[in-house]
């Protein structure tokens, strides 16, 4: 697995690379359909593959090990078998979410032990354990094991957090070289870097992550209450210290002018759950805003939701009827508007792309975010 850059945008740090993996190339800058428990809600494999055109998706290790568990996993092969996805695969270590059981679960240096969000049941993960269960799922891309502090998490904390990470990340390295892949593909796992909002914390975790020399790197504990401003400026510090030859993953990452904002910052790989969360709650993005589809103002609109994107989301559904299907609560619905904005994330992320190969990606960005982002 390895990564080559192909072009740079002349008036920013945005670049279009691509990702080779055993499984396929993902043309960066890539948006990442989230698929927690093995699936992208309401969205079929297929659907992901021919409609969405995702080139990699996400997959979590924690609630993954929690169910269907790891014997089920092992026993199809993991789980680009068990989900009929055959395309690139990523899986977060379970660190962020057994975290956000703040009144579940004890950090110790060995590990963490929670009690699960199903049936209360006591789990420990260490370093060690987050690396085997992540080969049993089989990802091409798995996530070093990591503790995710609060946005306004205080210095004290924030020093301790990250020094734990780092000794956590040395574990898993040493689990990783001691054993081997389970299913006859390359498995690559992206240490993340932490420290917070704290400048100095962020750069000496930057140097510790790169040190490293690992095939990618990620950005973590960002987008978990701090101002957006404060994402970007610590999101811009850690690309201009991150190899430039590697990719780099901006964790749990966020509406469509985050997304452009920090591509232009120099981020390769976004994931968040917003697409397919707002779209369940009838909030669909489009190439002309975003719209509320529970709108009384939508009743009589046969126009189709986004026009904008012919070709590329077959269904071309009207306003009218995806407003009958939420006020009748068919679920048919939400997997239109889960599609829906699928399908816009990673068109907007394919333009960008398009936008950087002809070294006119920062103008293009700053006249679309505006129309991306009004409300209809």
């Amino acid at each position: 697995m390895h990564f080559t850059r192909i072009a740079q945008d002349p008036a920013s740090a945005a670049r279009a690379g691509v990702l080779h993996t055993s499984r396929g190339d993902i043309l960066t800058p890539i948006f990442m359909p989230v698929g927690t428990v093995g699936t992208v809600k309401g969205v079929d494999a297929g659907k992901l593959r021919d409609t969405i055109l995702a080139q990699i998706i996400l997959g979590n290790t924690y609630h993954l090990y929690l169910r269907p568990g790891m014997d089920v996993l092992r026993a199809a092969g993991g789980l680009h078998g068990f989900a009929g996805w055959h395309k690139p695969l990523l899986t977060d270590s379970g660190g962020y979410q057994v975290f956000s059981l703040a009144e579940n679960r004890k950090i110790k240096e060995e590990g963490v032990t929670f009690r699960s969000h199903i049936d209360g049941s006591k789990h420990t993960f260490t370093p060690e354990r987050s690396m085997q269960i992540q080969r049993v799922i089989g990802a091409d891309i798995i996530m070093a094991f990591d503790e995710c502090p609060p946005g306004k998490a205080e210095e004290t904390y924030a020093h301790k957090s990250m020094h734990l990470t780092h000794r956590w990340l040395d574990r898993c390295v040493q689990y990783l070289a001691d054993t081997e892949p389970l299913y006859g593909h390359e498995q690559a796992m992206f240490p993340i870097v932490q420290g917070a909002t704290y400048r100095h914390l962020r750069t000496e975790s930057c140097q510790y992550i790169s040190s490293k020399n690992a095939v990618g790197n990620a950005i973590g504990g960002l987008s978990v209450g701090e101002p957006a401003q404060t994402m970007y400026e610590i999101t811009e510090l850690c690309c201009q210290l991150l190899p430039a030859d590697k990719p780099r993953y901006l964790m749990g990452v966020g509406t469509p002018e985050n997304i452009l904002t920090c591509i232009g910052l120099g981020v390769d790989m976004f994931d968040c759950v917003m697409p397919t969360r707002n779209g369940r709650n009838g909030y669909l993005f489009t190439t002309e805003g975003v719209i509320n589809i529970k709108n009384k103002k939508w009743e009589l609109d046969f126009s189709p939701i986004d026009p904008g994107l012919p070709g590329v989301f077959e269904s071309n559904h009207t306003k009218a009827y995806v407003r009958h299907l939420f006020q009748a609560q068919e679920i048919l619905g939400l997997q239109i508007a889960s599609v829906q904005n699928l399908t816009f994330y990673l068109w907007l992320v394919g333009q960008a792309r398009a936008h950087i190969i002809a070294g006119t990606f920062e103008p293009w960005r700053k006249e679309i975010t505006p129309r991306l982002m009004q409300r209809l």
